[in-house]
């Protein structure tokens, strides 16, 4: 039996572009659809748009995660093993793994003939966002292999945004989340190593639903959709990339200029989030601690109690590779412990 895309019994989580109502396109780690069905079928039809790397969608069905293989191009058609239990009943989380190293499109679901949709439990009303790089997307988290080592040789299989600490956060909280995140990206236009030598930053990425030109035009997200009571900004460690000029010269024009820049989206996120907590921070992966020194003095300047600089336990020496699980853990435990200290209105 086929089951469109919008089925009001289907609950999607992330910044989804719905501009096609039965054909939702999925951009951002950790979007995700949720939703209980009856019977021993179960597939899901996609279609792909990508740029670089293999793409995987993954899945949790009854507890139990799996993740596929997506055709790079055009549709992929996945079956989902549906083992029997006594209830005839499941609960199954598609959701996409990696950032827009690819664009993926929800074209429907299929169950079993005569068989049907139940109601999920009430969404939470806890709300997260994070706006961050490759550590915010999970990238290479599976690597489990690999904890405080070098990334290994990988086509995009070990990255896994269910596992990043954001949404270990989330899941901690019992809040929903939105992941704003992208291997690779600065801050500002120009730094970074996403899309070198023509790199866009999270000051151009922040607002936008599509942004990865190379597969979409770029459009705008209205956040009256979503209004976190958190947000956390990890941006500052592909920021070196050229030049490492913070470590450099703490006080030279381009120094200064990242943290005018910085400070203008602490404002800007203000602007469409009035009264929700902002924590700034960056993360164990390794980097020079000026870029740290620099939040916090951009916290301190913005001089808005509810805009607040944490810093990790093993902050910017925890690794030289990415996070994998046991660390992101670390991360997400450290920040749950933080945010209970916060004046935080869930």
């Amino acid at each position: 039996m086929w089951i469109s895309s919008d089925n009001e019994k289907i609950r999607y989580t992330g910044r989804i572009d719905w501009s096609v109502s039965k054909e939702p396109v999925w951009v951002f780690p950790c979007t995700s659809s949720e939703f209980k069905f009856t019977g021993k079928i179960l597939k899901i039809h996609v279609r792909n748009k990508n740029e670089y790397w293999q793409n995987y969608l993954g899945c949790i069905l009854d507890n139990v995660q799996s993740c596929f293989y997506i055709k790079k191009e055009g549709e992929t058609t996945i079956e989902v093993q549906v083992p029997e239990n006594e209830t005839g009943v499941h609960q199954v989380l598609f959701f996409k793994r990696q950032d827009s190293c690819h664009e993926i499109t929800i074209l429907g679901y299929e169950i079993g003939d005569g068989e049907e949709l139940l109601e999920l439990p009430k969404k939470p009303e806890r709300r997260i966002e994070v706006y961050g790089d490759s550590v915010s997307a999970g990238e290479v988290s599976e690597a489990v292999d690999f904890v405080a080592k070098e990334d290994p040789e990988h086509e995009g299989g070990y990255s896994n945004s269910y596992y990043s600490y954001g949404w270990i956060l989330a899941r901690k909280l019992g809040a929903q989340i939105h992941d704003i995140a992208q291997g690779g990206i600065a801050l500002m236009d120009g730094e970074g190593w996403y899309h070198e030598p023509e790199q866009i930053g999270m000051e151009t990425v922040w607002d936008k639903v599509h942004y990865n030109t190379r597969l979409s035009d770029m459009t705008k997200w209205d956040f009256d959709k979503y209004i976190p009571q958190v947000v956390i900004v990890a941006v500052g460690q592909n920021d070196c990339h050229p030049t490492d000029y913070m470590k450099e010269d703490y006080c030279q024009p381009k120094s200064r200029k990242w943290r005018e820049h910085y400070m203008k989206f602490l404002t800007k996120l203000r602007g469409v989030y009035k009264y929700a907590n902002i924590i700034c921070c960056t993360t164990l992966l390794n980097h020079d601690g000026a870029w740290d020194d620099a939040i916090a003095q951009v916290v301190k300047n913005m001089d808005d109690e509810k805009i607040t600089n944490y810093v990790f336990k093993r902050n910017g020496h925890g690794t030289p590779g990415h996070l994998r699980i046991p660390e992101a853990y670390e991360m997400a435990e450290e920040l749950a412990a933080y945010i209970e200290t916060l004046d935080v209105i869930f």
